[in-house]
């Protein structure tokens, strides 16, 4: 065998291709089980994710592993991806979030465009949450949604109905000749 072949085969040692086939996310470094194109089954390999992002694949994703020093004994994986679930169709420059569940966050060339899934979109742990600019809504706004609070078109109705009696004359009022619109 010649010089350029060893060192293409000790090259093409140092990475590989592999199936997850478990993922332990308890520890400070997820840990992944995974085979190896070849078969062969390598357990507890780090998983590096880059700073700030983090995400427990299902079993069946794919990872690219490397074998710092062409060491076998030791590995780790630099990327975990799952074509099952990828959004597709993004135009150059877009960038998405996304989930098996059809949950995603994406940076369109339009705007922002955040979809629950069908799942309920919660903001934690923030003092209040501030908008600058109009806001739409296409549902229902409600107040006090935990406890006694009303919806903004009910708010409404109510509003555009209502009287009062007048100061100790006993007669109702009228409803209000400026109504709030809806």
């Amino acid at each position: 065998m010649g010089a350029m072949q060893s060192l293409q085969r000790q090259v093409l040692g140092l990475i590989g291709r592999a199936v997850v086939k478990s993922i332990n996310a308890a520890s400070k470094c997820q840990m992944i089980d995974v085979e190896l194109l070849a078969g062969q089954q390598k357990a507890g390999i780090e998983h590096l994710e880059p700073y700030g992002f983090t995400s427990r694949a299902k079993a069946g994703a794919e990872a690219v592993v490397l074998f710092p020093d062409g060491d076998r004994s030791h590995a780790v994986a630099i990327t975990v991806s799952d074509r099952r679930y990828r959004m597709q169709g993004l135009k150059t420059g877009e960038v998405a979030l996304y989930d098996d569940q059809g949950q995603s966050v994406s940076l369109t060339r339009a705007g922002i465009v955040v979809d629950g899934g069908g799942k309920v979109i919660t903001f934690k742990n923030a003092p209040k949450a501030r908008f600058e600019m109009d806001i739409e809504s296409t549902g229902q706004i409600k107040d006090l949604c935990d406890t006694s609070g009303q919806t903004m078109s009910a708010m409404r109705v109510a509003y555009n109905g209502h009287k009062h009696r007048e100061n100790g004359q006993g007669n109702n009022t009228d409803i209000p000749d400026k109504q709030m619109g809806g």
